[in-house]
């Protein structure tokens, strides 16, 4: 059953799939400050739920995923510089220590903060219609957080063409295929279906190998290439018991497809 939230739809489906959806299309799905209480609060409902083993993050409506923060309710900092907190602290499933996999499905402009989002999903896909784009410069803002998220994504010069350009520039669909920030363009009308496709076949295989995997590989960008694989090391050990047996292997068969 959904639950409910004012800026936001939540539920659960029967493959142990969470739904999030940013909904405020009247407002290009810009976020407020009610938007990031109301992710913060979902977040950890996902984290310590252990019926839901995958994520579909979308948008309602057809203009944008999300143009970012909304300028016309600016987020509350208060008044001392030093203590402004990042808005990726409240909506990046990563920051908030959510390792189950997040599928997001974008559909039309992905735009600025919308990269709190993206540069934390673990499978990205999208429309034929859909764009990329950082405005924070062509605004007088410094273009900081979401490249650098970024740049662990893409390669570097993308990231900086995109963040110098701002508004005078947005990624195609194709280009962001081409470079690595989507995996693949779905028509309008499947992409709903194929993201969960994703995310059900996912949340199918067993949960504690999945979320480590997640976990170990997200971890790892964080640390130098030995520390990365001690770590990871060490998470094999405690992800793959011996003589415990995740699955039937032979339930395995049949269930691979090409990619699209």
């Amino acid at each position: 059953m959904p639950d409910s939230f004012e800026t936001i739809v939540y539920g659960v489906d029967g493959q142990h799939v969470a739904t999030v959806r940013l909904n405020r299309p009247g407002s290009l799905n810009a976020f407020n400050q009610q938007m990031c209480a109301e992710f913060s609060t979902v977040w950890e409902r996902i984290r310590i739920d252990d019926n839901v083993h995958a994520v579909v993050l979308e948008a309602e409506g057809d203009r944008a995923f999300s143009t970012g923060v909304d300028v016309k309710e600016p987020l509350e900092f208060g008044s001392n510089v030093w203590n402004h907190p990042d808005p990726g602290e409240w909506l990046g499933p990563k920051q908030n220590r959510v390792w189950k996999p997040v599928v997001c499905a974008v559909r039309g402009m992905a735009a600025g903060g919308a990269f709190y989002w993206l540069n934390e999903s673990d499978i990205i896909i999208c429309s034929p219609d859909s764009t990329f784009f950082d405005p924070h410069v062509s605004y007088g803002l410094t273009a900081a957080l979401e490249p650098i998220g970024l740049a662990h994504r893409i390669p570097l010069g993308e990231v900086l063409r995109m963040a110098l350009l701002g508004l005078d520039e947005r990624m195609s669909a194709e280009r962001a295929l081409a470079i690595g920030l989507v995996s693949e363009i779905v028509a309008v009308d499947k992409l709903h279906e194929r993201a969960h496709e994703l995310a059900s076949a996912i949340a199918a295989k067993p949960p504690a190998a999945v979320q480590g995997t997640v976990r170990a590989i997200w971890e790892s960008l964080d640390l130098g290439r030995k520390a990365a694989l001690e770590r990871g090391l060490a998470y094999t050990e405690i992800g793959n018991p011996i003589g415990t047996a995740g699955l039937d292997r032979g339930s395995l068969r049949g269930r691979a497809w090409r990619l699209r």
